[in-house]
């Protein structure tokens, strides 16, 4: 076994504003990846920039990434930091802008190279240096060496071979304050999935589960808020951040499984949002672990069942109706994966794969 987080992270009040000597000494000349307002909205552009001035450092905006980030985007704001003469990379966002962030940096590092590097394991992965600001609760991109991005080439998405890790984070509640019930609940349950997922995986250990278990039990802190039994709190918030970042340590050690596996090609053929997808197959695969594994995980997080699981996903994400055409793509897709079929700790065939996704 091994524990591997090189990340260093704050996750406190005014978290920027607090660290933002250590987030200046990582550079002279920072380009800030963003979406395209949610980074405003929230404040945290204006605290990072604010932090980057104080000490004198000079910054370039992209703020172009859409959601689900296309290999077209990371080449964009690349040829942007090239050109002007960027040497470290901001991620303020959600999972996009925050894995856009560490592919726009290896390809910085590598400027003569073209778009097929990003896809080239073999290939040197080191990067300009990187810090991630999270502004949802869900992803946990700023612990992860991942990078999920579009190919349109391939009408898929999923992740680069490249394990990149950002050299800073720094967590703050506040950004997630505003945001809507239904953003809150879609990021939210992702985190809630990469827990489940973590727990639930060949790969999983003792270390590992640690952060899986302490993660479900923080999440679960926030729940009744999620169901909108009672308003929230600053606690709430900062809770849910921690949740999601805790979550992304499980995963940075495991990977996710087949929920996300599944999911991608309902975000990106049905437009469903991401947590919200990869919840839709999130009872189904939990239906087929060990029954002891599964009432442990979903006690901490204060269900009594996998339908009472169920039920909130239904009532906090929706359950969309999903073409069938879409929903056999998929199948097709995952039971042809060998390296997907081997996430889970149980045997994977076609069949399972479609009692998870049919819930039969």
């Amino acid at each position: 076994m091994n524990f591997y987080m090189p990340v260093k992270l704050y996750a406190e009040e005014n978290c920027v504003t607090r660290h933002a000597a250590e987030l200046a000494s990582m550079g002279k000349n920072a380009l800030i990846v963003t979406g395209k307002s949610s980074a405003r909205r929230c404040g945290a552009f204006y605290d990072v920039t604010g932090a980057l001035e104080k000490y004198g450092v000079s910054w370039v905006e992209f703020a172009k990434v859409e959601e689900n980030p296309s290999v077209e985007t990371v080449m964009s704001a690349a040829e942007l930091g090239i050109r002007e003469g960027t040497d470290f990379v901001i991620g303020i966002g959600g999972g996009s802008p925050m894995d856009a962030a560490k592919a726009i940096a290896l390809m910085i590092k590598h400027p003569d190279k073209d778009w097929t590097y990003l896809y080239d394991g073999s290939q040197d992965s080191s990067t300009i240096p990187i810090a991630e600001i999270p502004t949802t609760a869900g992803t946990g991109s700023e612990v992860t060496a991942v990078s999920v991005l579009t190919r349109h080439d391939k009408h898929a998405k999923g992740s680069i071979p490249h394990r990149i890790f950002a050299q800073l984070a720094l967590i703050d509640g506040k950004y997630v304050a505003q945001a809507p019930a239904g953003i809150l609940a879609n990021t939210t349950m992702d985190a809630l999935a990469h827990l489940y997922e973590s727990y639930i995986h060949s790969k999983a250990t003792d270390y590992s589960r640690m952060c899986a278990e302490a993660g479900i039990r923080i999440w679960a802190r926030s729940k009744d808020v999620i169901l909108g039994k009672r308003e929230a709190v600053p606690e709430d918030f900062m809770n849910m951040m921690n949740a999601s970042a805790i979550a992304g340590m499980a995963i940075a050690h495991t990977a996710t499984s087949l929920p996300h596996a599944l999911s991608y090609r309902l975000t990106y053929s049905a437009n469903m949002a991401h947590g919200k997808a990869c919840g839709y197959f999130l009872p189904g695969y939990l239906r087929e672990a060990d029954p002891r594994d599964v009432s442990h995980i979903l006690a901490i997080a204060g269900f009594e069942s996998i339908d009472e699981l169920e039920a909130y996903y239904e009532k906090t994400c929706g359950r969309d109706d999903v073409p069938k055409e879409i929903l056999e793509e998929t199948i097709r897709e995952v039971a042809s994966n060998e390296a997907k079929c081997k996430l889970p700790p149980y045997k994977v065939d076609e069949d399972l794969i479609r009692r998870i996704v049919y819930g039969k």
